[in-house]
């Protein structure tokens, strides 16, 4: 696209919309010069939550905080009851359909939670659990939640724990989980084939043991096993949980550990009084819980980057120092992954993963500061970190190199193409040897051929829409994957032109895009499939990476369908609807949120590469200008 592609009008609307939606973004940073951002509420969490800090509360852990607690307890039920949908159900936000598994949840907290409440509540709690109790048998309960998630254990188990501990679910119908496996030393982990993906450990072992706690298993030896070992994962358990008690940030894992524990009888167990301190330390003020504390180094990766020069000088500095001291420098005790890495927080339940690592070593990489010699030694580590946890097919997971086949722990195209980007923009700033990362990135992007579907498409792991076949993503997935290959110089590739012919394709008649054909237009997806769609910005390349180019096609033009997609994002920002959240993040399999930073994000990205494209690009709005300029 050139600016001929855009009339006078439009290209000055693009122009004044660019400087809105940066400002905007700029203007969302905290003190400290980054960002933090605002996960949705979760009704989800609300519901495990309360729960948690009620059975707590009732086994008389709660000494003299019983007050208190019993306040979080009466504002999470009173959030529940104002927030079920019109069919009977809960969604994991405010924004989201009802799902079987959050109504269980709700459903099976507010049946049991007790403290007081008036006439007048305990008539709305009747009739919103009799409405919960309808949609529940229509969807086929219990059977509707293994089914939803198929051979992996990592919410369907919990989710029924969390109902057995309510009182409304049978224990036989619990699946027992192999804790005893958690006191296997971890470096066989990946030989094990865990029923729950390598980040759900605290789970496996807590609600194992409640599981075991309440039903014995028939088999003496097994039963003999688990008895043993019981200490020992509980000291496991005790090791991994973060200073502030929150695993991996997260309010649902957390209360699934405590209310587990608490129906062993370990209400005064450590682990536990730190699960409580951090729900009680984790709750908003409307007595309701996000589905984690915050994606603070995530949306500062994500938003340095997407500002690109207009953030220089003074503005990146204390960007880049809060990076640098974000990145993990020894062996995690969780994950027990090798330095050098990034967690998407900077508090302590954090974990390494293989999605925000690249996106700090692009933040890094980019505008002035990137020739520092601690810039270089940090991603140096951080590459070297990424090389070694590449899987067998060519992708990268999001933890850990060949824990296992479930989803969250196989090999995904958006973290395989983020991870790409990363270790050429490394390759090419750095005097590291080329030929190891070659190799790397040819198996990367080889995987990434094998990935895409027939139509061209690519679907991703950490992203969906609820309105889409499957509540897939391939917008997100497509525009992700074809970033890797501007990067690489490589647009003409056949992979790569037919992932821009789908990404085209299912452009709406408004001019914006869903997650898929036929769903509606979003912030969200408009702007990264724009961002995706258009061309390279010149040097941004260095060259091509040979032996990877497939030459069999050429990119087709679409500047027209372009124009109608940088409209509909400037519409956007001129209205003021551009700030619009939709929730198109997953956090746990199937579990929904949606980021406030998010649309701002990805809307700047999109807006800004358009004027670098165009050629109608201002500075940057952080420089400093000479008096009188």
């Amino acid at each position: 696209m050139t600016s001929g592609a855009l009339d006078d009008v439009l290209i000055q609307r693009l122009v004044a919309a660019e400087r809105i939606a940066c400002e905007g973004l700029l203007a969302e940073r905290v003190d400290q010069g980054t960002w933090v951002g605002q996960l949705s509420t979760s009704a989800l969490s609300t519901a495990t939550a309360t729960l948690a800090i009620d059975l707590y509360i009732r086994s008389g852990g709660a000494n003299g905080q019983a007050e208190s607690l019993g306040r979080l307890v009466e504002a999470g039920r009173d959030w529940l009851l104002a927030h079920q949908n019109d069919d009977g159900g809960w969604g994991d936000t405010v924004l989201s359909f009802s799902n079987i598994s959050t109504t269980m949840l709700a459903h099976a907290t507010l049946t049991a939670v007790a403290v007081p409440e008036s006439a007048v509540v305990a008539e709305q709690r009747t009739l919103v659990l009799e409405r919960a109790a309808r949609y529940i048998e229509r969807v086929g309960g219990v059977d509707a939640v293994l089914a939803r998630y198929g051979r992996d254990r990592t919410f369907s188990v919990p989710i029924l724990t969390h109902c057995a501990l309510a009182g409304l679910v049978d224990w036989r119908r619990v699946i027992p989980l192999p804790f005893e496996l958690a006191a296997v030393p971890h470096r066989f982990f990946k030989t094990l084939r865990l029923p729950v993906v390598s980040y759900a450990l605290p789970a496996l072992i807590a609600i194992g043991l409640v599981r075991f706690h309440a039903r014995r298993p028939r088999n003496p030896l097994v039963r003999m096993v688990r008895w043993l070992v019981g200490g020992r994962v509980l000291r496991v358990l005790e090791s991994i949980q973060p200073s502030n008690g929150g695993f991996l940030e997260a309010a649902p894992l957390t209360s699934f550990v405590t209310m587990s524990l608490v129906g062993c009888g370990l209400v005064d167990h450590a682990v536990t009084r730190r699960g409580i301190d951090f729900l009680a330390d984790s709750v908003r003020e409307d007595g309701s819980w996000p589905i984690d504390s915050n994606l603070a180094t995530w949306v500062t990766t994500l938003s340095a980057n997407a500002l690109g020069e207009r953030l220089s000088g003074d503005a990146r500095e204390p960007v880049r120092g809060w990076l640098l001291g974000q990145q993990y420098r020894e062996v995690h005790p969780y994950t027990n992954a090798d330095p050098g890495g990034w967690s998407w927080t900077d508090l302590p339940g954090g974990v390494p993963d293989v999605d925000d690592t690249p996106g700090a070593v692009l933040a890094l990489l980019g505008g002035s500061g990137a020739e520092l010699e601690e810039v270089a030694e940090s991603v140096k580590a951080a590459a070297d970190w990424l090389l070694s946890v590449q899987n067998r097919d060519g992708g990268w997971p999001t933890f850990c190199r060949g824990w296992g086949t479930l989803p969250f722990d196989r090999s995904s195209s958006d973290i395989t193409a983020h991870t790409l980007r990363a270790l050429m923009a490394t390759a090419a700033r750095l005097p590291l040897e080329r030929e190891r990362f070659d190799d790397a990135i040819r198996r990367g992007f080889n995987f990434l051929r094998r990935q895409q579907r027939d139509d061209g498409a690519w679907v991703p792991l950490w992203f969906g829409n609820q309105h889409a076949n499957d509540e897939q993503n391939p917008v997100y997935g497509t525009a992700r994957v074809l970033a890797a290959w501007r990067a690489a110089g490589l647009e003409a590739d056949t992979s790569a032109v037919r992932g821009r012919e789908w990404l085209a394709g299912v452009q709406n008649f408004d001019g914006g895009w869903g997650g898929d054909a036929d769903t509606p237009s979003s912030v969200e997806e408009t702007a990264l499939a724009v961002e995706a769609l258009l061309e390279r910005v010149p040097g941004e390349a260095e060259g091509t990476w040979t032996g990877l180019i497939d030459e069999r096609s050429d990119p087709k033009n679409a500047e027209k369908q372009l124009a109608g997609g940088i409209e509909w994002l400037i519409d956007r920002v001129e209205t003021g609807t551009w700030t619009k959240s939709s929730p198109i993040g997953f956090y746990f399999a199937r579990l929904w949120y949606f980021e406030k930073l998010y649309p701002l994000i990805f809307t700047v990205a999109a807006l800004r590469r358009a004027c670098l494209v165009a050629g109608v690009a201002e500075r940057s709005p952080t420089e400093k200008r000479p008096a009188g300029t």
